[in-house]
């Protein structure tokens, strides 16, 4: 199961609800459905472009990791999940909802396979040809993790992406 996973205070700043460390994630495409991303601007923009959801807190993480869950807390995320569903979005049915939920948890478990425990796991989402695409890539430590600040300790493996920037001063001051 994905959970969130918070490196630095960060997310606390740039996401307008930042997840609690530790809980179960989706990606959270489908928050973004009915809308349209060129009209997102700030903590908005910044869960679209680079957000997991926490299935518990309904916030946003840039990073998740690999980690396991029992199957009552599967349960238990596939319940919230489900709820949030019908009740934010306005499924027909708790079954509708739940049906839903087990589907994006289960994509979720697969971006899973094949990685170890602890690995970590970035988004990046835009839109392309009119169309949402995500993308996924591995963050590995370099060295000794401790040993080094958090902005130098990664290598990601996976497609290059363009260089992005965010005023961070400007979110802050939005947060106020």
């Amino acid at each position: 199961m994905l959970r969130t996973i918070r490196l630095d205070p960060s997310d606390t700043i740039v996401f307008e609800r930042a997840a609690e460390p530790g809980e179960p994630a989706v990606v959270g495409g489908f928050v973004f459905w009915d809308v349209d991303p060129e009209t997102l601007a700030g903590k908005a923009r910044q869960a679209f472009r680079a957000g997991f959801l926490g299935v518990e807190s309904f916030g946003w993480s840039t990073l998740a990791t690999v980690g396991s869950a029992s199957a009552l807390q599967r349960e238990a995320a596939v319940a919230a999940l489900a709820a949030a569903i019908r009740d934010r979005f306005g499924a027909p049915s708790i079954d509708a909802a739940r049906a839903a939920a087990e589907e994006e948890l289960a994509y979720a478990e697969g971006l899973c396979e094949g990685h170890e425990p602890g690995t970590v796991i970035a988004l990046s989402r835009a839109i392309e040809a009119g169309a949402i695409r995500e993308r996924f890539r591995t963050v590995k430590p370099r060295g000794a993790p401790q040993a080094l600040p958090v902005i130098g300790l990664v290598r990601s493996e996976g497609e290059d992406e363009p260089a992005e920037s965010v005023d961070l001063v400007a979110l802050m001051k939005g947060a106020r």
